[in-house]
């Protein structure tokens, strides 16, 4: 199991979709057949929430009958056979290209296996031939959060919530979306209304009180602290967390006394020497938290968090060619962290060569459109360029997402946060 993967199942975060349910509606289950003929396929049943199709007619059983390939998918994908179910949904579009739920299915696959392009580009098929569907705007919602993409995880998440505020799942990942983007007030509104569902959830009440905290909410923050407590007990995972909440409210060295406790119950703990580090680095003692951070990278060379903290170390220390280093070592495991490649364009942009950064600019924009530091510095970049007109709409585009944040949080935008890849993201 890779290290993301039992991260996700100690700390209690969904590990894949089929974990927590991907949520439908009875409207996605009724019009789940609407491709399918009728007269020619038969009769829809619904059995335990899944969708079938039933031949009415003896004669209607065909190899090829696509709602027969249809139910042998979901058949297969609720089994985990996604060779299976794939080969037998691209048979139904071969049959009918205006599948939608087909592709919807298929966009669940590629979520499966993390081929998270593909799952995007599948399940938009999906939404254009089912418009206004709210179970394929979750799951694309689902698929940035997944991939750590989490301001463009909100709009689609917004969408769901608002026709379905019952909907726990959409709520849980917005709720942690705001956080992560520091919309702290908006996370608290958000995940207040889950209390008595996820009161017991170390992760809710961890980023809970967090966002209590930055939004200056005394008393949900106290409420999810003391809850955090109460329901932690001496696992390695509660002084993880906890040790997180010190370090967000600057108690650094309790912080510390946390993770050594964590690492008395696993000393394999995942994440355990990344966040070491970052204690460290609060407690500025940046040669322990260098070791720090190299430890964690030869327990989990897969993942790039530990090669980002190294390279803005760096940075700081004016080692510049020892920061690129490490800033293109994280990006070669995962092309799309927003912080190491806007780094690397911030180097660049010092030193003059603005082509250089509006290439990276460029990249990282790609990958995240709704990052709103990255759209700045672009604006910046753009603006030295001459192409004036660009470089204004990308500074209000800025404009607009820094305003909704917290007055408190714009002042520490470039201050050193609490970064949580532990929690939610998988590689």
């Amino acid at each position: 199991m890779s290290e993301g993967k039992m991260v996700a199942k100690r700390l209690g975060v969904p590990e894949t979709d089929k974990d927590r349910r991907i949520e439908t509606n009875g409207a996605m289950q009724k019009r789940a057949f609407q491709y399918a003929r009728m007269s020619r396929w038969g009769r829809i049943v619904f059995l335990g929430g899944a969708i079938f199709a039933a031949a009415s007619l003896a004669t209607e059983a065909q190899t090829a009958n696509p709602a027969k390939l249809f139910t042998d998918g979901q058949i297969a994908l609720q089994r985990g056979d996604l060779d299976a179910a794939e080969k037998d949904f691209k048979a139904v579009l071969a049959a009918d290209t205006k599948a939608g739920p087909a592709y919807t299915n298929l966009g669940v696959i590629a979520m499966r296996r993390k081929h998270w392009d593909e799952a995007v580009q599948l399940l938009k098929k999906a939404e254009k031939l089912q418009p206004g569907e709210p179970g394929i705007r979750l799951n694309l919602g689902l698929v940035e959060f997944k991939r750590g993409n989490y301001p463009d995880a909100i709009a689609p998440l917004e969408s769901v919530l608002k026709e379905r505020p019952d909907s726990v799942q959409a709520r849980y990942l917005l709720g942690l979306s705001y956080s992560f983007v520091e919309r702290h007030a908006d996370a608290v509104k958000t995940l207040e209304p889950l209390w008595p569902q996820m009161s017991n959830e170390f992760v809710y009440l961890y980023v809970l009180g967090v966002s209590s905290f930055y939004a200056k909410n005394e008393e949900m923050d106290q409420k999810a602290l003391s809850r955090l407590v109460e329901v932690g007990g001496d696992t390695p995972q509660f002084h993880l967390l906890m040790a997180k909440a010190l370090l967000t409210r600057s108690d650094d060295q309790k912080a510390l006394e946390e993770l050594k406790k964590a690492e008395a119950g696993d000393s394999k703990l995942p994440f355990l020497h990344f966040n070491f580090g970052l204690a460290y680095l609060h407690l500025e003692d940046q040669k322990t938290a260098e070791e720090e951070f190299r430890k964690d990278i030869a327990a989990a060379p897969d993942l790039p968090f530990s090669h980002e903290q190294l390279g803005s170390l760096y940075l700081k220390e004016g080692r510049e060619a020892e920061a690129l280093k490490e800033f293109r070592a994280a990006l070669a495991i995962d092309p799309r962290l927003p912080d190491s490649r806007l780094e690397m364009a911030r180097m660049l942009h010092r030193e003059g060569k603005e082509k250089e950064a509006l290439a990276e600019l460029d990249i990282a924009k790609k990958y995240g459109p709704g990052n709103y530091r990255v759209r700045l510095l672009r604006g910046q970049v753009l603006l030295k360029l001459g192409r004036k007109e660009e470089g204004q709409a990308e500074l209000a585009e800025a404009k607009k997402g820094f305003d909704k944040v917290l007055d408190k949080d714009k002042e520490r935008v470039d201050e050193k946060r609490v970064p949580n890849p532990e929690i939610g993201r998988e590689n």
